[in-house]
């Protein structure tokens, strides 16, 4: 399975923004590196971007540039988790996990116990599959084990969590933003999920 892509020129066409504005947004890291792919097209090399992701991004930050500055937008957006804590209560009210979530991922940690960004970011995007009602409770538990023990080694850089089934059989993947990813047959993507697009949501909740 590969992202759909979508070429810088259909891009501009599609947002209104300028090719200044583009290049601008990248340099103070509103949009990513690795989000610019070259790609040899008949005419020689042309610049794609993951549809996606890229729609989204530029739609954030058409709707806050007027009240933000882009290096507000950038530590809001996507220059790493924020410095806040919360416990249980604290997430069950600002929406960050379920109650049903909360119950079965958070019960075992002590009374009083406060949770940083990144832990925060992995019980999020739990929950926001069980809500989807994508997964049940038990493969939750499989994807917080995988998050927790996979998430930190890409240091901050953008990835995605791809969710698959094969014969009712429920597997999770973590891979670079840009992958392709081919299935043999019989699997099924359920879900794949940008986990920077995860994070900012997470952000908007704490904010």
């Amino acid at each position: 399975m590969e992202r759909e892509l979508i070429s810088k020129k259909e891009l501009l066409d599609a947002t209104g923004i300028s090719y200044g504005q583009l290049y601008r947004w990248k340099r103070k890291g509103l949009i990513p590196e690795e989000w610019f792919i070259r790609k040899a097209v008949f005419t020689g090399q042309e610049t794609f971007f993951p549809k996606e992701l890229i729609l989204a991004r530029i739609d954030k930050v058409l709707n806050l540039k007027d009240d933000l500055s882009l290096d507000e937008l950038a530590s809001r957006l996507v220059n790493g988790p924020i410095d806040a804590e919360l416990g249980k209560d604290g997430m069950i009210e600002r929406n960050i996990v379920s109650l049903i979530s909360a119950q079965r991922y958070m019960n075992r940690d002590e009374a009083g116990t406060m949770y940083p960004f990144d832990r925060m970011l992995k019980l999020f995007t739990v929950d926001m599959l069980l809500r989807a009602g994508e997964m049940g409770l038990e493969e939750g538990d499989v994807l917080l084990a995988a998050l927790e023990e996979h998430y930190p080694k890409f240091n901050g850089e953008p990835c995605d969590l791809v969710f698959t089934r094969k014969m009712g059989m429920a597997s999770f993947v973590l891979v670079t933003a840009t992958s392709a990813l081919y299935f043999d047959e019989g699997v099924k993507m359920v879900r794949r999920l940008s986990m920077q697009e995860a994070a900012e949501q997470l952000k908007s909740k704490l904010q």
